[in-house]
């Protein structure tokens, strides 16, 4: 009795009491331009949730594979009314991919686009003895259409279930870049934490109009619940382009939105930027990869003082620090380059490798406590266990602390290039090449050298019709941060791999330039 008297409120209880206000009111503009009310929304989830348990047998664990359309809300949404674990599959991905992420968290259930994924659908039927329904969000000829189902039943009132906060919310998997991709276990705590952070702390417009232009299986529905308990409404663009997206936000006087840092600078570099009224924009949250500061100014410089940065991962769902509009001082290029300070759900401290606090001002591992982390990582103690290692949760980002207060990343330990014996952060560097007038993006990497055992190697993307001597390029490195920092060696591309998640693609560098050996 008492564990029910004091139980936690879960997201799926914000989403039901969120839909309950103004049931009239406008809440989703569809990728196919469909119109949902409130009610509309709560019905729809409702039908799902009654689909799902009516499935025999009943679904323990459901992967969503699917671009941008309105059955993805009322499915994830509906799978997790009935209590049915979800993990997304990147649209991106490959079969092999796929059937990684099936087998590794036990799907029972794989819910798809059949306008785009039915092959796949089936193939992964046929190779994951472990999936019991195949189900589409549309007509189908593989499987069972999901979505004429639901439109045969009767929505019932929207009730969250009992959630144990320690239960299992979702599984999502690492983008794989140090090896096969890891799940990782969200609980409901960590969820209603997440949503908590962002209703509190998040900067949010009075009037919110917010633009879904990333994948809503990943982070495009990621504030859904923040959106609804802040009464505002979502528009949701089938994908990310850059002029669909700047329309979209004249066109619907969008007051919000999310975005990675490739898709901002898309939408400023683009040859119609100036094209679009974007002036209801009053603010952009971004995230989930470095944004190069001189870059981070030219976007200011275009779209005004409206950026708010969020810092996380999915062990601690993007909230672990968060740097303010204001805090985004154009005329300060450290701060601005800030990941900004903890969060107040959060314990954040810097640590050495053994786990002790660094001195102000030194490198340190960022580490975090408290309830916005995940239970761990599916069928991977050891892992786990070093991510937990002392009562931390490990990010892999080390960074330094400022006097007030404020955490700069200087590079992932992974990313970290050790030349000589010297550590060199690649972020530095990479500020260092951006704020040429000539280069458009940098990523720094180690290539194995038979002298400096790594030597620091630039992949620069140019101003289009703009010639840099890559010579001129290392000097302004060197003369800024020193001769180990300085690269070795300049590689001008045409663009920058990039990963599902749209952060340029280190892994896939660093194999391409393997073989290559700098010279001495």
């Amino acid at each position: 009795m008492s564990a029910l008297l004091h139980q936690q409120i879960s997201t799926l209880d914000m989403i039901a009491q969120a839909l309950t206000r103004d049931t009239d009111r406008l809440v989703v503009i569809g990728a196919g331009g469909e119109h949902v009310t409130a009610q509309g929304l709560a019905d729809e989830i409702s039908r799902y949730q009654q689909s799902f348990e009516a499935l025999e047998p009943r679904p323990r664990r459901a992967a969503l594979l699917s671009r941008n359309r309105i059955e993805v809300l009322y499915a994830s949404n509906g799978l997790n009314f009935a209590g049915v674990v979800n993990t997304a599959l990147h649209p991106m991905g490959s079969v092999d991919d796929y059937l990684y992420v099936i087998e590794d968290a036990g799907i029972d259930t794989l819910l798809f686009d059949p306008d785009h994924y039915a092959d796949i659908a089936a193939q992964l039927k046929a190779r994951a003895p472990g999936l019991l329904h195949l189900l589409a969000l549309g007509q189908t000829d593989v499987g069972t259409d999901l979505a004429e189902k639901a439109r045969s039943l009767a929505p019932r009132p929207l009730v969250a279930p009992p959630c144990d906060p320690d239960a299992l919310f979702r599984i999502a998997y690492s983008g794989g870049t140090t090896g096969k991709p890891k799940g990782i276990m969200t609980t409901h705590r960590a969820a209603a934490t997440s949503t908590l952070i962002q209703l509190t702390s998040w900067e949010w417009p009075k009037e919110v109009r917010h633009l879904i232009c990333a994948p809503l299986s990943h982070s495009g529905a990621a504030v859904l619940s923040a959106v609804l308990v802040k009464g505002g409404s979502m528009v949701v663009l089938p994908g990310f382009d850059p002029v669909g997206t700047m329309q979209a936000i004249a066109d619907h006087r969008i007051t919000s939105v999310l975005m990675v840092p490739t898709m901002v600078l898309a939408m400023i570099d683009h040859p119609r930027f100036g094209e679009f009224d974007l002036s209801s924009l009053e603010v952009i949250f971004y995230g989930a990869s470095a944004f190069p500061t001189a870059r981070l100014k030219e976007a200011i410089g275009k779209l005004g003082p409206i950026f708010f940065q969020f810092y996380g991962q999915a062990e601690a769902p993007m909230s672990v620090t968060l740097l303010r509009r204001d805090e985004h001082d154009v005329d300060d290029m450290t701060r601005l380059s800030s990941c900004g300070r903890p969060s107040p759900l959060v314990r954040v401290a810097l640590l050495d490798d053994a786990c002790n606090e660094v001195p102000e001002g030194e490198p340190g591992e960022i580490c975090v406590r408290g309830p916005l982390l995940m239970a761990g990582y599916l069928n991977k103690p050891e892992e786990t266990a070093a991510a937990f290692e002392g009562g931390w949760l490990h990010t892999g980002d080390v960074a330094v602390r400022s006097p007030d207060g404020f955490l700069r990343i200087v590079d992932r330990k992974k990313d970290m290039i050790v030349t000589g014996g010297f550590n060199v952060y690649a972020r530095e560097v990479e500020d260092v090449l951006v704020e040429h007038p000539g280069v458009r993006q940098a990523a720094v990497i180690g290539v194995p050298d038979e002298k400096w055992g790594e030597a620091v190697k630039a992949v620069v993307v140019l101003e289009p019709g703009v010639e840099v001597d890559p010579q001129a390029l290392i000097a302004r490195v060197r003369e800024k941060k020193g001769a180990v920092q300085a690269p070795k060696t300049v590689e001008f591309v045409d663009e920058l791999p990039l990963s599902p998640l749209g952060k340029p693609d280190k892994k896939a560098l660093r194999v391409r330039y393997a073989a290559v050996t700098a010279p001495a």
